[in-house]
């Protein structure tokens, strides 16, 4: 068993020598860890209890340990849509992400109408010089989450349905077979969640280093998770927690705000 996983169940009261069921193990890490108790330490538990390497792990049950880890955090999640199946290539920075982003930008606006309180593009795709997916993260910031009425049908009409529904955020993307050019990331306004995804964005176009430490922790999760994208991004978790933490004290000493760059 890895070090730092046996150093955190001991942290959360169990014993790394008699784990028990490793689902409940997980939730004792979650307990105590919160976001940092990742679908990554669950499959080392799972594995650790059948005495199998993670790799050996069936690619079923993964899905099955997934869906159990992402219900834990929010109860109300559904999924509307199956996995995408596609696996994960990082490319370098493409200047025309900018480009697909005002286009879809423009669409969106156009079909939301005054709904759309923010429009954003968000991600590494938003970021210049960072290595990324190449698939163009957007941000819709609306008055009410839960008044699915004024955005779903719209969003949906342009071609990407939903596929996934959880208690702040709506996620969409188009369905196979057509191509994964974006993502549509829908939050409440003036939402917790609105101000961490673009203060993270922010922080990073503002720190070369902090976004080159992100690009090389992006290329080896990529590496490890190429054929799993819940784990790929489970595994920046810890790395993103920390990168936050960072930008929250340049946030408090720079004055930034959604919407206002320090």
């Amino acid at each position: 068993m890895d070090p730092d996983l046996r150093q955190r169940l001991v942290a959360a009261g169990v014993d790394p020598a008699q784990v028990g069921d490793p689902a409940e193990a997980w939730r004792r890490l979650a307990d105590a860890f919160g976001l940092r108790a990742t679908l990554l330490d669950r499959y080392a538990l799972e594995a650790e209890a059948r005495g199998v390497a993670v790799a050996d792990l069936p690619v079923a049950d993964r899905r099955k340990m997934a869906l159990e880890v992402l219900k834990a955090r929010d109860p109300l999640l559904e999924l509307t849509g199956g996995a995408s199946g596609e696996q994960v290539e990082i490319v370098p920075y493409d200047p025309g992400w900018a480009v697909t982003f005002a286009r879809w930008a423009e669409r969106l606006a156009a079909a939301l109408g005054p709904v759309a309180v923010r429009i954003e593009h968000m991600g590494s795709t938003a970021v210049e010089g960072l290595a990324a997916k190449p698939v163009v993260d957007i941000m819709v910031c609306v008055p009410d989450i839960e008044d699915e009425a004024s955005f779903l049908p719209a969003i949906e009409g342009l071609g990407v349905p939903l596929r996934s529904r959880e208690t702040a955020h709506r996620y969409f993307r188009p369905a196979p077979p057509d191509p994964r050019e974006v993502q549509i990331h829908v939050w409440q306004a003036g939402s917790p969640e609105e101000r961490v995804h673009l203060l993270f964005r922010d922080y990073l176009r503002a720190h070369p280093a902090a976004r080159d430490a992100y690009a090389a922790m992006k290329a080896e999760a990529a590496r490890l998770y190429r054929s799993d994208r819940i784990a790929y991004n489970e595994a920046k978790t810890g790395h993103i927690l920390d990168a936050v933490e960072a930008a929250e004290r340049w946030a408090a000493a720079t004055g930034w705000a959604p919407g206002r760059p320090a």
